[in-house]
C-alpha cells in the first residue's frame, strides 16, 4: 500500500468555488438530497399496496425497505475510501447515476424479488451519493458558509421527508405504485446533468483501495445491524450469538488491518481526535432517540390514543418540519458560536419534548400533540446541523470523505438501534410499550446533551 500522500494540482479552490458555479454545483446537491430522500419516504408509504399487488406478506415485502438500507449502510465507509482515493465528484454522479438506473429497474420489476434486487442496486447508488455529498459541500461553499450550507440541506432533508408520505398517496390514488419510481428518472437525469459540469474536483489520495478492508468493514456494520435487528424481533439467541460472534471476528480483523495505516477505510485515525469521537457517539444517541419516538409515536397516537390513520399523519409533521425551520438557523450559529452548547441545548429540549409526550393524558387534544412535537423537531434542528459541521471541519480537508461516510454510519447505526429497541419493547410490553419508548428516547437525548457539552472549548476546525 502507498504512503497515502495528496496528490497536488487536482482540488477545487481552498475556499469553495466562484460563483455562479457554486451555486449550479449547490442546486446539484440539493436535487439529489431530495431525490434520495422523497425515495425513502415514499417506498415507506407505498409497502402494503406493494405486498397486495406481489400477494406477499408484510414481513416478507419490507426487505423492500430493509435491503435498500443494509446496502446503504454496508457501503458507506468503502465508497466514502473510494472518494478519497478517485474523487468526490466521481463517486458522487457514479451513485446518482447507479440509483437512477436502478430506479428504471423498480419500475419495470414483475415479482418482488426483482424489486428487492431492485431496491438493493439503489442503496448502492445512494450509498455512492450519502457517503461524500458533506465532503463535496466542503468543496464548494466558503469555509465560513460551511454552517449555514448543511443547514439548508438538512432543511431539504426535512421538506423533502414531509412532503414524501403526501406525494406518495396522491400518487397511489391515481396511478400504479411503479410511478413511485417513476419520479426518480428525470431527478436523476437532471442531477447528473447538473452535476457534470459544476462539481468541483477534490484532493486525491495517492494510495490503492484496500478491498479486504472494505468486505470487512462491510461484514461488520452489516453484521451489527442484522443483530441488533435480530434482538429486537426475538430470533433464537443462538442466531443471534452467531452473528454477534462473527460481527466480533470480522471487527477484530478489520482494526488489526487498519491500524498504523496514514489513512484507513475505517478512519481509526479521524476517531483518535476527541471532539470527532465525541460528536460520533453524540449522533448516535441523537438518532436512536430520534427513532424510538419516530417509530414509536404512530402506535401511540392511533392505537392508545384513538386518532384516526389521517389524523395520525398530521400529528407526525409538526417535528419535520420544525427540523426545517430550526436546521438553517442553527447553521448560521454555529458558524459563530459553540456547537457543543448548540448542540446539547437543542438535545435537552429534545430531552423535555419526549418527556411531555410520555405524559400525555389519555384523551389529549391536538393542540396539547403539536406544541411538544415542534418542541422535539426543534431541538433536534438545533442539534443537528452544528454537530454535523463539527464531525466533517474536525477531519483535515483530504479526509472529508473518511468524515462524511462516519457520519451517516453513524446516523443510520443510531436508527436501527432505535427501531430494534421500538420492537423489543413492544415485544415485551404490548402496546404499551410505544410509550415506554419515548421515555427511553429522552434518556439516550440526555446522554446525547451531556457528550455534547462535554465538546466545549475541544473544537478547531481543520481548514486543511
Amino acid at each position: 500500500m502507498k504512503s497515502g500522500l495528496v496528490k497536488s494540482g487536482t482540488a477545487a479552490p481552498a475556499d469553495g468555488l466562484e460563483a455562479p458555479r457554486r451555486y449550479w454545483a449547490w442546486a446539484t446537491i440539493i436535487v439529489t438530497l431530495t431525490l434520495a430522500v422523497l425515495d425513502g419516504t415514499i417506498a415507506n408509504v407505498a409497502l402494503p399496496t406493494i405486498a397486495a399487488d406481489f400477494h406477499a406478506s408484510p414481513s416478507i415485502s419490507i426487505w423492500i425497505v430493509n435491503g435498500y438500507q443494509l446496502a446503504i449502510v454496508m457501503t458507506l465507509l468503502p465508497f466514502a475510501s473510494l472518494g478519497e482515493i478517485h474523487g468526490y465528484r466521481k463517486v458522487y454522479l457514479a451513485g446518482v447515476a447507479v440509483f437512477t438506473i436502478a430506479s428504471l429497474g423498480c419500475v419495470f420489476s414483475r415479482s418482488l424479488e426483482m424489486l428487492t434486487a431492485a431496491r438493493i442496486i439503489q442503496g448502492f447508488g445512494a450509498a455512492g451519493l450519502m457517503s461524500v455529498n458533506t465532503a463535496l459541500l466542503r468543496y464548494v461553499v466558503p469555509k465560513e458558509k460551511l454552517g449555514s450550507a448543511i443547514g439548508l440541506n438538512a432543511l431539504v432533508v426535512a421538506a423533502a421527508s414531509t412532503i414524501g408520505p403526501t406525494l406518495a398517496g396522491f400518487i397511489l390514488s391515481v396511478l400504479d405504485w411503479p410511478w413511485l419510481f417513476a419520479i426518480n428518472l428525470p431527478l436523476g437525469i437532471l442531477a447528473v446533468a447538473m452535476g457534470w459540469r459544476s462539481l468541483p474536483d477534490s484532493d486525491l489520495a495517492d494510495r490503492r483501495f484496500d478491498l479486504i478492508s472494505a468486505t470487512l468493514s462491510a461484514v461488520t456494520i452489516g453484521l451489527v445491524i442484522t443483530t441488533i435487528d435480530s434482538i429486537g424481533h426475538e430470533m433464537s439467541a443462538l442466531a443471534v450469538a452467531a452473528q454477534a460472534f462473527f460481527c466480533v471476528v470480522a471487527a477484530v480483523l478489520l482494526v488489526r488491518r487498519e491500524l498504523g495505516v496514514p489513512r484507513p477505510l475505517l478512519p481509526l485515525d479521524l476517531l483518535r481526535i476527541p471532539v470527532f469521537t465525541l460528536s460520533i457517539a453524540t449522533s448516535i444517541a441523537s438518532f436512536t432517540a430520534q427513532i424510538l419516538a419516530y417509530v414509536s409515536l404512530p402506535f401511540t397516537f392511533q392505537t392508545i390514543f384513538g386518532f384516526p390513520p389521517v389524523d395520525v399523519g398530521l400529528l407526525m409533521m409538526p417535528w419535520p418540519l420544525a427540523v426545517g425551520i430550526a436546521a438553517p438557523i442553527s447553521g448560521r450559529l454555529s458558524d459563530r458560536y459553540s456547537p457543543g452548547i448548540l448542540g446539547g441545548i437543542g438535545l435537552i429540549m429534545l430531552t423535555a419534548g419526549l418527556l411531555l409526550l410520555g405524559m400525555l393524558p389519555a384523551h389529549p387534544a391536538p393542540a396539547d400533540i403539536v406544541w411538544r412535537m415542534v418542541l422535539c423537531g426543534a431541538g433536534f434542528g438545533l442539534f443537528q446541523t452544528p454537530n454535523n459541521r463539527t464531525m466533517i471541519t474536525a477531519a483535515p480537508k483530504v479526509r472529508s470523505g473518511a468524515a462524511s461516510g462516519m457520519l451517516g454510519t453513524a446516523r443510520l447505526t443510531g436508527q436501527s438501534v432505535g427501531a430494534a429497541l421500538v420492537a423489543l419493547l413492544l415485544g415485551r410490553l404490548g402496546i404499551h410499550g410505544a410509550i415506554g419508548a419515548l421515555y427511553l428516547g429522552a434518556v439516550f437525548a440526555l446522554v446525547a446533551a451531556v457528550i455534547s457539552f462535554s465538546r466545549t472549548g475541544r473544537f478547531t476546525p481543520q481548514l486543511t
